[in-house]
């Protein structure tokens, strides 16, 4: 066990340092990239009335909660870089919370929504299961989670000094209903390219309450 959780806590400080290092350099790639389709997805999917409360996990430097607090809404942030979370910070006037992936703490039922835009990929399979079980937590009855991950054949390793685990859409299903998700939709991402040409696998989840209702 305790291989195991050195072995987490170095995958998590690794990972972290690279886009710590890079951070400056990464809200210049990603600020104009456009996520429009993938935010609609999740918001079109919420029983809520606005404006919603929405989890954006992974936020990374804040241009998706720029997005949604321009919409209306109340977004809150939770990044595990210390430079990425003060650019969240910056650039949307949110709250942001400095939060490991593999060590969340979640207030229960709080969020309408969670905006899981190219960051669940970065946790490791066997932890993978607890994860979302929190986000599921995490979420009011019927709330929604939306996922995109750069999708492959489930292969999980280091990758240009980041650690991910990049599955395909049989195993991203089965991880999220095992997690008591129910799906509403999916899609590859970039629109309107082949398929081999769309390396983002999107997904749109409802949380199942304890009666199995959603």
């Amino acid at each position: 066990m305790i291989q195991i959780l050195d072995d987490m806590a170095l995958i998590t400080d690794k990972t972290l340092e690279h886009y710590s290092e890079r951070a400056a350099e990464f809200w210049e790639g990603t600020r104009d990239h456009d996520v429009k389709q993938n935010i609609a997805a999740l918001l079109q999917h919420v029983r809520g009335t606005p404006p919603l409360r929405i989890l954006d996990f992974g936020c990374g430097p804040g241009r998706d909660l720029a997005a949604f607090r321009a919409l209306g809404h109340e977004p809150i942030g939770l990044e595990g870089s210390t430079p990425l979370a003060a650019m969240a910070r910056e650039h949307s006037g949110c709250e942001v919370w400095e939060q490991d992936f593999l060590a969340l703490e979640l207030p229960a039922g709080r969020f309408d929504g969670i905006f899981a835009n190219a960051s669940l990929f970065h946790v490791p399979r066997q932890e993978l299961p607890r994860v979302l079980s929190e986000l599921h937590a995490a979420l009011k009855p019927h709330g929604v989670l939306f996922t995109s991950n750069p999708r492959g054949n489930n292969e999980e390793g280091w990758n240009r000094g980041r650690y991910g685990v990049y599955h395909d859409l049989a195993a991203w299903r089965a991880f999220l209903e095992r997690a008591a998700f129910a799906e509403l939709e999916y899609y590859y991402r970039p629109t309107g390219l082949p398929l081999e040409q769309q390396p983002w696998l999107a997904s749109v989840w409802r949380k199942i309450g304890v009666s199995g209702e959603i």
